[in-house]
């Protein structure tokens, strides 16, 4: 039987722990996109969130056997990706202590002109977006998870707290802690130096 867009991830995700190919490949199709925005913002880096979403995928089919399919599918792929993209910071560090290798650097983004607004307004929006990628990636891990899940990923704070093994208080103090960090970094980039 094909998948279909009306099958629940939580069917689909049964029915590929039983190797159905096709199940899992709606998942994918239906999970991707959404993925590496969180992935893209976790990191910063496009490239870096291409690879720790391919990997976490690839993970999420070896781990399909161990999937309770009594709990919500997207939290449990989302915790394996955020995993995914420690391991890749993990053996970035290893690199750079061991070779002095860099990552590569963010490369331009790609924008597609929309008719409604100008030339100036999109280079001023994908900017500030850029601006605002770099600056969620540069938070510490214990505050950007909390903050991604809950005003990116629309998370509950108890599902974020859920995904994330802390308390739903610990969310609520992190996710504070990381805006206030944010709009500080942020208002400190766009001062004027004299």
């Amino acid at each position: 039987m094909s998948p279909t867009s009306d099958q629940s991830d939580n069917e689909l995700a049964r029915r590929a722990a039983k190797g159905d190919d096709e199940a899992f490949a709606a998942l994918v199709r239906r999970h991707k996109e959404g993925l590496y925005r969180l992935l893209r913002r976790y990191t910063g880096n496009p490239e870096d969130a291409y690879e720790a979403t391919h990997e976490a995928f690839i993970a999420a089919w070896r781990a399909l056997d161990r999937y309770d399919p009594a709990l919500p599918f997207i939290p449990w792929l989302r915790t394996i990706a955020i995993n995914k993209v420690r391991d890749l910071g993990r053996r970035a560090l290893v690199r750079r202590v061991l070779f002095g290798t860099r990552s590569t650097e963010e490369g331009e983004a790609l924008a597609v002109a929309d008719q409604a607004i100008t030339p100036e307004q999109s280079f001023a929006a994908t900017q500030t977006r850029d601006r605002l990628d770099r600056a969620i990636a540069s938070l510490p891990a214990k505050l950007k998870q909390p903050l991604l899940l809950t005003a990116f990923e629309d998370f509950s704070q108890d599902e974020a707290a859920k995904a994330l093994g802390i308390s739903t208080k610990a969310v609520e103090t992190r996710v504070y802690r990381a805006r206030k960090l944010l709009s500080e970094r942020l208002s400190d980039e766009l001062r004027p130096t004299h």
